[in-house]
Protein backbone atom coordinates (compact mmCIF):
# COMPACT_ATOMS: atom_id res chain seq x y z
CA UNK A 1 0.00 0.00 0.00
CA UNK A 2 1.04 3.29 -0.97
CA UNK A 3 3.16 5.56 2.42
CA UNK A 4 0.01 8.52 2.54
CA UNK A 5 -2.74 5.97 1.68
CA UNK A 6 -1.42 4.04 4.17
CA UNK A 7 -1.65 7.04 6.80
CA UNK A 8 -5.22 8.24 5.55
CA UNK A 9 -6.35 4.56 6.29
CA UNK A 10 -4.73 4.44 9.80
CA UNK A 11 -6.09 7.85 11.01
CA UNK A 12 -9.38 7.01 9.64
CA UNK A 13 -9.29 3.60 11.84
CA UNK A 14 -8.32 5.31 14.63
CA UNK A 15 -10.81 8.64 15.10
CA UNK A 16 -13.80 4.87 14.18
CA UNK A 17 -12.62 3.58 17.35
CA UNK A 18 -14.59 6.57 19.85
CA UNK A 19 -17.08 4.28 19.12
CA UNK A 20 -15.81 1.93 21.27
CA UNK A 21 -15.49 4.23 24.67
CA UNK A 22 -15.61 2.62 27.67
CA UNK A 23 -15.35 -0.91 25.71
CA UNK A 24 -13.54 -3.07 28.84
CA UNK A 25 -10.58 -5.11 26.79
CA UNK A 26 -7.48 -7.22 27.62
CA UNK A 27 -4.25 -8.07 26.37
CA UNK A 28 -2.86 -11.29 25.94
CA UNK A 29 -0.11 -13.44 24.36
CA UNK A 30 0.96 -17.22 23.56
CA UNK A 31 4.73 -17.08 23.43
CA UNK A 32 4.89 -13.75 22.10
CA UNK A 33 1.97 -14.05 19.23
CA UNK A 34 -0.41 -11.31 20.90
CA UNK A 35 -3.80 -10.21 20.56
CA UNK A 36 -6.46 -7.68 21.83
CA UNK A 37 -8.95 -9.47 23.36
CA UNK A 38 -12.94 -8.39 24.27
CA UNK A 39 -15.69 -9.86 26.03
CA UNK A 40 -19.34 -9.98 24.21
CA UNK A 41 -21.64 -12.03 26.26
CA UNK A 42 -24.51 -10.68 24.76
CA UNK A 43 -23.79 -10.68 21.65
CA UNK A 44 -24.39 -7.18 21.17
CA UNK A 45 -20.82 -5.57 19.92
CA UNK A 46 -20.05 -5.08 16.35
CA UNK A 47 -16.60 -4.33 15.25
CA UNK A 48 -15.65 -3.14 12.17
CA UNK A 49 -12.63 -4.14 9.78
CA UNK A 50 -11.67 -0.68 10.63
CA UNK A 51 -11.73 -0.67 13.80
CA UNK A 52 -9.71 -4.06 14.92
CA UNK A 53 -7.05 -2.48 12.09
CA UNK A 54 -6.96 0.45 14.86
CA UNK A 55 -7.02 -1.32 17.87
CA UNK A 56 -4.17 -3.32 16.47
CA UNK A 57 -1.83 -0.59 15.33
CA UNK A 58 1.50 -0.86 17.26
CA UNK A 59 1.55 3.07 17.51
CA UNK A 60 -1.82 4.47 17.77
CA UNK A 61 -3.74 1.63 19.05
CA UNK A 62 -3.16 -1.22 21.63
CA UNK A 63 -0.84 -3.31 19.51
CA UNK A 64 -1.59 -7.02 18.40
CA UNK A 65 -1.42 -9.58 15.97
CA UNK A 66 -5.00 -9.61 15.92
CA UNK A 67 -8.33 -9.33 17.88
CA UNK A 68 -10.21 -11.63 19.56
CA UNK A 69 -13.91 -11.65 20.74
CA UNK A 70 -15.14 -13.74 23.27
CA UNK A 71 -19.06 -14.38 22.39
CA UNK A 72 -21.89 -17.34 22.97
CA UNK A 73 -21.68 -19.58 19.66
CA UNK A 74 -25.30 -19.07 19.23
CA UNK A 75 -25.21 -15.77 18.16
CA UNK A 76 -22.95 -15.99 14.98
CA UNK A 77 -24.59 -18.07 12.05
CA UNK A 78 -21.23 -19.82 12.05
CA UNK A 79 -21.56 -20.48 16.20
CA UNK A 80 -25.21 -21.44 15.59
CA UNK A 81 -24.59 -23.78 12.96
CA UNK A 82 -21.91 -25.77 15.17
CA UNK A 83 -24.19 -25.66 18.22
CA UNK A 84 -26.44 -28.06 16.24
CA UNK A 85 -24.06 -30.72 16.44
CA UNK A 86 -22.01 -29.87 19.50
CA UNK A 87 -24.41 -28.04 22.34
CA UNK A 88 -21.42 -28.29 24.20
CA UNK A 89 -19.06 -25.16 22.27
CA UNK A 90 -21.25 -22.57 24.34
CA UNK A 91 -18.10 -20.10 23.05
CA UNK A 92 -16.83 -18.86 19.86
CA UNK A 93 -13.40 -17.78 19.24
CA UNK A 94 -14.48 -14.83 16.48
CA UNK A 95 -11.31 -14.05 15.24
CA UNK A 96 -9.56 -11.17 13.40
CA UNK A 97 -6.28 -10.65 11.83
CA UNK A 98 -4.21 -7.24 12.75
CA UNK A 99 -5.48 -5.79 9.18
CA UNK A 100 -8.97 -5.95 10.34
CA UNK A 101 -9.77 -9.48 8.15
CA UNK A 102 -11.81 -12.54 9.05
CA UNK A 103 -9.23 -15.40 9.64
CA UNK A 104 -10.56 -19.07 10.48
CA UNK A 105 -8.90 -19.02 13.39
CA UNK A 106 -5.74 -18.71 15.46
CA UNK A 107 -3.70 -21.58 17.31
CA UNK A 108 -2.00 -19.43 20.11
CA UNK A 109 -5.18 -17.39 19.92
CA UNK A 110 -7.35 -20.32 20.83
CA UNK A 111 -4.71 -20.80 24.47
CA UNK A 112 -5.51 -17.13 25.04
CA UNK A 113 -8.76 -17.19 24.11
CA UNK A 114 -9.42 -19.97 27.07
CA UNK A 115 -7.13 -18.14 29.07
CA UNK A 116 -9.39 -15.00 29.06
CA UNK A 117 -12.76 -16.89 29.38
CA UNK A 118 -11.46 -18.13 33.02
CA UNK A 119 -10.14 -14.60 33.56
CA UNK A 120 -12.97 -12.99 33.23
CA UNK A 121 -15.10 -15.50 35.07
CA UNK A 122 -16.84 -16.66 32.02
CA UNK A 123 -16.09 -20.39 32.29
CA UNK A 124 -14.88 -22.81 35.08
CA UNK A 125 -11.73 -25.12 33.83
CA UNK A 126 -9.50 -26.72 36.75
CA UNK A 127 -6.44 -28.23 34.91
CA UNK A 128 -6.75 -31.67 33.84
CA UNK A 129 -10.19 -30.46 32.56
CA UNK A 130 -11.33 -30.00 28.59
CA UNK A 131 -13.63 -26.95 27.37
CA UNK A 132 -15.15 -27.00 23.60
CA UNK A 133 -14.97 -24.33 21.99
CA UNK A 134 -16.12 -23.26 18.67
CA UNK A 135 -14.21 -21.54 15.70
CA UNK A 136 -14.44 -20.73 11.98
CA UNK A 137 -12.45 -24.34 11.35
CA UNK A 138 -14.61 -26.04 13.80
CA UNK A 139 -14.92 -26.86 17.19
CA UNK A 140 -11.50 -27.31 19.32
CA UNK A 141 -10.87 -29.34 22.34
CA UNK A 142 -8.85 -27.60 24.82
CA UNK A 143 -7.30 -29.16 27.53
CA UNK A 144 -6.02 -27.06 30.79
CA UNK A 145 -2.30 -28.11 31.96
CA UNK A 146 -0.23 -27.57 34.85
CA UNK A 147 2.25 -25.27 32.58
CA UNK A 148 -0.70 -23.96 29.94
CA UNK A 149 -2.73 -25.18 27.20
CA UNK A 150 -2.91 -28.33 25.03
CA UNK A 151 -5.32 -27.93 22.00
CA UNK A 152 -6.73 -30.49 19.86
CA UNK A 153 -6.37 -29.02 16.25
CA UNK A 154 -8.17 -31.14 14.07
CA UNK A 155 -6.59 -33.40 11.62
CA UNK A 156 -4.46 -31.52 9.00
CA UNK A 157 -4.42 -32.23 5.12
CA UNK A 158 -2.12 -31.12 2.31
CA UNK A 159 -3.91 -28.66 0.14
CA UNK A 160 -2.38 -29.69 -3.23
CA UNK A 161 -2.41 -33.63 -1.66
CA UNK A 162 -1.85 -34.83 -5.78
CA UNK A 163 2.10 -32.89 -5.77
CA UNK A 164 2.18 -33.40 -2.22
CA UNK A 165 2.63 -37.41 -2.39
CA UNK A 166 3.92 -37.17 -5.77
CA UNK A 167 6.88 -34.73 -5.39
CA UNK A 168 6.91 -34.22 -1.71
CA UNK A 169 6.69 -30.26 -2.94
CA UNK A 170 3.18 -28.22 -4.35
CA UNK A 171 4.50 -24.93 -4.88
CA UNK A 172 7.76 -22.49 -4.96
CA UNK A 173 8.68 -19.55 -2.39
CA UNK A 174 10.05 -16.45 -3.04
CA UNK A 175 11.42 -14.10 -0.24
CA UNK A 176 13.76 -11.40 0.35
CA UNK A 177 17.20 -12.83 1.63
CA UNK A 178 17.01 -16.09 -0.39
CA UNK A 179 18.79 -16.62 -3.54
CA UNK A 180 16.87 -18.71 -4.95
CA UNK A 181 12.77 -19.64 -4.78
CA UNK A 182 12.66 -22.74 -2.81
CA UNK A 183 10.12 -25.58 -2.92
CA UNK A 184 7.55 -25.86 -0.16
CA UNK A 185 4.52 -27.83 0.91
CA UNK A 186 1.38 -26.17 1.40
CA UNK A 187 -0.48 -27.41 4.59
CA UNK A 188 -3.98 -26.95 5.81
CA UNK A 189 -4.53 -27.06 9.24
CA UNK A 190 -8.02 -25.32 8.90
CA UNK A 191 -6.62 -22.31 7.89
CA UNK A 192 -3.23 -22.30 4.77
CA UNK A 193 0.04 -22.95 5.37
CA UNK A 194 3.28 -23.25 3.02
CA UNK A 195 6.75 -24.60 4.56
CA UNK A 196 9.64 -23.88 3.34
CA UNK A 197 12.86 -25.89 5.06
CA UNK A 198 16.09 -23.82 4.97
CA UNK A 199 19.42 -25.75 5.76
CA UNK A 200 20.54 -23.87 8.50
CA UNK A 201 19.98 -20.94 11.04
CA UNK A 202 22.43 -18.40 9.49
CA UNK A 203 19.75 -18.88 6.55
CA UNK A 204 16.91 -18.68 8.39
CA UNK A 205 18.06 -15.27 10.04
CA UNK A 206 19.18 -13.86 6.99
CA UNK A 207 15.21 -14.03 5.48
CA UNK A 208 13.58 -10.80 4.99
CA UNK A 209 9.93 -10.92 6.44
CA UNK A 210 9.19 -7.56 6.15
CA UNK A 211 7.57 -7.83 3.24
CA UNK A 212 5.26 -11.12 2.10
CA UNK A 213 6.67 -14.00 0.50
CA UNK A 214 5.88 -14.95 -2.97
CA UNK A 215 4.11 -18.62 -3.03
CA UNK A 216 3.86 -19.96 -6.62
CA UNK A 217 1.23 -21.39 -6.87
CA UNK A 218 -0.77 -19.84 -3.69
CA UNK A 219 -3.45 -21.76 -2.15
CA UNK A 220 -6.75 -20.28 -3.27
CA UNK A 221 -7.36 -18.04 0.11
CA UNK A 222 -4.07 -16.66 0.83
CA UNK A 223 -1.50 -18.35 2.81
CA UNK A 224 0.89 -18.26 5.98
CA UNK A 225 4.53 -19.02 5.08
CA UNK A 226 6.67 -20.98 7.42
CA UNK A 227 10.48 -20.91 7.18
CA UNK A 228 12.09 -23.93 8.99
CA UNK A 229 15.48 -25.04 10.02
CA UNK A 230 15.57 -28.73 11.12
CA UNK A 231 18.01 -29.38 14.68
CA UNK A 232 20.97 -31.66 13.83
CA UNK A 233 20.25 -34.08 15.22
CA UNK A 234 16.64 -34.06 14.00
CA UNK A 235 15.51 -36.26 16.79
CA UNK A 236 16.67 -36.53 20.37
CA UNK A 237 14.66 -38.62 22.99
CA UNK A 238 12.44 -39.74 20.61
CA UNK A 239 10.74 -35.78 20.31
CA UNK A 240 12.15 -33.93 16.81
CA UNK A 241 12.80 -30.11 17.12
CA UNK A 242 12.78 -27.44 14.70
CA UNK A 243 13.30 -23.70 14.73
CA UNK A 244 10.57 -21.51 12.50
CA UNK A 245 9.70 -17.85 11.32
CA UNK A 246 6.63 -16.93 10.08
CA UNK A 247 4.81 -14.35 7.56
CA UNK A 248 1.52 -14.19 8.66
CA UNK A 249 -1.47 -13.33 6.39
CA UNK A 250 -2.82 -9.80 7.44
CA UNK A 251 -0.43 -8.93 9.90
CA UNK A 252 3.36 -9.64 8.71
CA UNK A 253 5.91 -11.47 10.84
CA UNK A 254 4.95 -12.86 14.07
CA UNK A 255 7.04 -14.05 17.19
CA UNK A 256 4.72 -16.54 17.25
CA UNK A 257 2.06 -18.79 15.01
CA UNK A 258 0.76 -22.25 16.47
CA UNK A 259 -1.53 -23.32 13.17
CA UNK A 260 1.79 -22.52 11.65
CA UNK A 261 4.19 -24.89 13.86
CA UNK A 262 1.73 -27.75 13.25
CA UNK A 263 2.13 -27.09 9.73
CA UNK A 264 5.65 -27.25 10.03
CA UNK A 265 5.78 -30.25 12.19
CA UNK A 266 3.62 -32.03 9.08
CA UNK A 267 5.87 -30.39 6.47
CA UNK A 268 9.14 -31.64 8.05
CA UNK A 269 7.98 -35.29 9.27
CA UNK A 270 6.64 -35.67 5.75
CA UNK A 271 10.17 -35.11 4.36
CA UNK A 272 11.74 -37.24 7.04
CA UNK A 273 10.04 -40.07 5.86
CA UNK A 274 9.15 -43.57 7.40
CA UNK A 275 10.28 -43.85 11.52
CA UNK A 276 9.97 -39.79 12.24
CA UNK A 277 8.78 -39.08 15.52
CA UNK A 278 4.91 -37.99 16.57
CA UNK A 279 6.26 -35.45 18.96
CA UNK A 280 8.07 -32.33 18.21
CA UNK A 281 9.15 -29.03 19.80
CA UNK A 282 8.95 -26.08 17.77
CA UNK A 283 11.12 -23.05 18.90
CA UNK A 284 9.73 -19.95 17.16
CA UNK A 285 11.46 -16.06 18.40
CA UNK A 286 8.50 -15.98 20.92
CA UNK A 287 9.20 -19.34 23.10
CA UNK A 288 8.63 -23.23 22.49
CA UNK A 289 5.52 -24.78 21.37
CA UNK A 290 4.56 -28.52 21.57
CA UNK A 291 3.24 -30.35 18.52
CA UNK A 292 1.75 -33.80 19.05
CA UNK A 293 0.35 -35.99 16.08
CA UNK A 294 -2.71 -39.00 17.62
CA UNK A 295 -5.17 -40.97 15.95
CA UNK A 296 -8.63 -39.99 17.45
CA UNK A 297 -11.70 -41.44 17.71
CA UNK A 298 -12.75 -40.25 14.54
CA UNK A 299 -10.43 -42.49 12.22
CA UNK A 300 -8.35 -39.14 11.39
CA UNK A 301 -4.76 -38.24 12.32
CA UNK A 302 -5.21 -35.20 14.37
CA UNK A 303 -2.60 -32.42 15.70
CA UNK A 304 -2.06 -31.16 19.53
CA UNK A 305 -0.72 -27.72 20.18
CA UNK A 306 0.43 -27.17 23.39
CA UNK A 307 2.34 -24.24 25.24
CA UNK A 308 1.53 -21.05 27.35
CA UNK A 309 -1.00 -18.43 27.84
CA UNK A 310 -0.45 -15.12 29.34
CA UNK A 311 -3.09 -12.01 29.62
CA UNK A 312 -0.40 -9.20 30.58
CA UNK A 313 -2.70 -6.34 30.56
CA UNK A 314 -6.49 -4.92 31.19
CA UNK A 315 -8.37 -1.24 30.94
CA UNK A 316 -10.76 0.38 28.83
CA UNK A 317 -10.88 2.39 25.88
CA UNK A 318 -10.88 5.74 26.49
Amino acid sequence: MDDTLAGTAASTAHADTTALSGLAFSKGHGTGNDFVLIADPHGALEVTAEQVAALCDRHRGIGGDGLIRAVPSRFLPEGAELLAQHPEAEWFMDYRNGDGSLSEMCGNGVRVFVHFLIQQGLVDLPAGESLVIGTRAGIKTVVRTASGYAVDMGPWEFIFPGEATARAMDSLVSAHGLDVARPALSVSMGNPHTVVALAEQAELDATGLFVAPRVDPEPPHGTNVEFVVPAEPLVHDGVGAISMRVHERGVGETLSCGTGACAAAVAIRHWAGQGAPDSWNVTVPGGVVGVKFFVAPDGHEHVELSGPAVIVASGTLS
